[in-house]
């Protein structure tokens, strides 16, 4: 199992917009993908899942994948949350 901590980016957090190009790359992989923040963890494919955590600006999430090439899921999913995607 890959694992990364990581803060996020995004100036709004995971609304819509970052949560969806998170969660189609976690689905696209084919990889069993979880998303964490504190204590609670989701199925990392499922944006209203990723929604539900509730993670704003700054938070630190950990993204683990399990799998064939999981260190290369774990390091395209750290770029797309190490990005802020609100930005104009």
């Amino acid at each position: 199992m890959a694992e990364q901590t990581i803060r996020v980016a995004s100036s709004h957090g995971l609304h819509a917009r970052p949560a969806s190009l998170f969660t189609q790359a976690a689905a696209a992989s084919g990889l069993d993908v979880t998303i964490a923040k504190g204590d609670k963890s989701v199925n990392a494919s499922s944006i209203l899942s990723v929604i539900s955590l509730g993670v704003s600006h700054g938070d630190e999430v950990t993204i683990s994948a399990e799998g064939d090439g999981a260190d290369a899921v774990i390091a395209e999913l750290t770029e797309i949350l190490s990005t802020d995607h609100d930005e104009n």
